[in-house]
């Protein structure tokens, strides 16, 4: 065997050496931190499936965000609990709703905090679905009035963005012109382009009292098997004036962050589930994995799949890990 000329090994000799010639660089800057606000005053919920997670009313939530901002963590994303729910789902766009209080007393507190709001029904109708039901089947179009009415609602309490996550057709576009008709033609839409019917939710949906009463969501959200059919989503969201691209789940999914991002190189944002989070939790709890170098390894590996920036429930370890070096 002929001596080597080249050997790799030089440029991982030490830390510094591999520092210089890294390739993916993971920050704090990358990190929105999802998190779950309800009704009531001293609520910190726990969420059994998700260690370290809570449904929080908004005091508590106002205490919870406290730590989010010391660590630089530049953004959160909001979910809303009500206190009641019906078959329109119509504490999702009602004034007084509990994420339009929740960013009131956000932007109050901490003025300069990005603040996304989830815009979904499923999370306020008694059926779980994410859109108008007649007859057992969740009709698209009768939705996207009343997903434009709670974006719009939603910008009208102070939020900075927000992030469609229904999957139903021409959402973006009618949620864009409620903006811009309205005066809010600065708020960005980050578009769940690309979302799958997956079963890595099922941990959030314990969290959001979320699950189908009946039936599943495969009409709407996609199937796992496809990847042409969540580039032609994405370049449906960006014609209708999506600012953002999502895709979601994370890990399983990473071939589609990647050909989204070199297809259309457009901002792409990667959403690292409740389900992706659990499986790490609870092995790390059993000791069977490392979960500071298994997150880290995550996070770095979403980055350089090609993610401008990563929603997770691990958002304040991964600040705080990279806060020590």
């Amino acid at each position: 065997m002929p001596f080597p000329v080249q050997r790799p090994r030089r440029l991982r000799i030490n830390e510094n050496v591999r520092r210089m010639v890294r390739e993916t660089a993971l920050s704090v800057d990358d990190l929105i931190y999802p998190i779950f606000v309800t009704h009531g005053k001293g609520v910190a919920r726990p969420v059994e499936s998700m260690p370290g997670v809570a449904n929080y009313s908004i005091d508590r939530l106002l205490i919870a965000l406290e730590e989010v901002v010391q660590l630089k963590i530049p953004g959160v994303l909001l979910f809303g609990i009500p206190a009641a729910k019906d078959e329109a789902g119509s504490g999702a766009y009602d004034d007084e709703g509990i994420i339009q209080q929740a960013v009131r007393a956000i932007k109050k507190t901490y003025p300069d905090l990005l603040v996304v709001t989830d815009i979904c029904l499923c999370e306020y109708t008694s059926h779980g679905h994410c859109g108008v039901v007649k007859d057992g089947r969740v009709l698209n179009d009768p939705t996207l009035e009343l997903l434009a009415r709670t974006a719009l609602s939603h910008a009208e309490a102070g939020c900075d963005m927000v992030a469609p996550s229904d999957m139903m057709d021409g959402r973006v576009g009618a949620i864009r012109q409620a903006l811009d008709e309205n005066g809010f033609t600065q708020i960005p839409v980050m578009a769940y382009s690309a979302k799958y019917a997956s079963a890595f939710y099922g941990p959030f949906r314990e969290a959001a009292g979320s699950a189908p009463a009946f039936g599943d969501r495969r009409t709407y959200q996609m199937d796992p098997a496809n990847a042409a059919e969540a580039l032609r989503e994405v370049e449906l969201d960006l014609a209708e004036g999506a600012d953002i691209v999502m895709v979601k789940p994370a890990l399983a999914y990473m071939d589609i962050i990647c050909r989204v991002k070199d297809g259309f190189g457009r901002p792409v944002a990667a959403y690292n589930v409740s389900g992706e989070y659990s499986m790490v939790k609870a092995a790390a709890l059993k000791g069977w994995v490392d979960e500071r170098q298994v997150v880290m390894e995550i996070m770095t590996g979403l980055k350089r799949a090609g993610a401008d920036m990563i929603l997770t429930y691990h958002a304040k370890d991964v600040a705080g890990w990279l806060k020590e070096g």
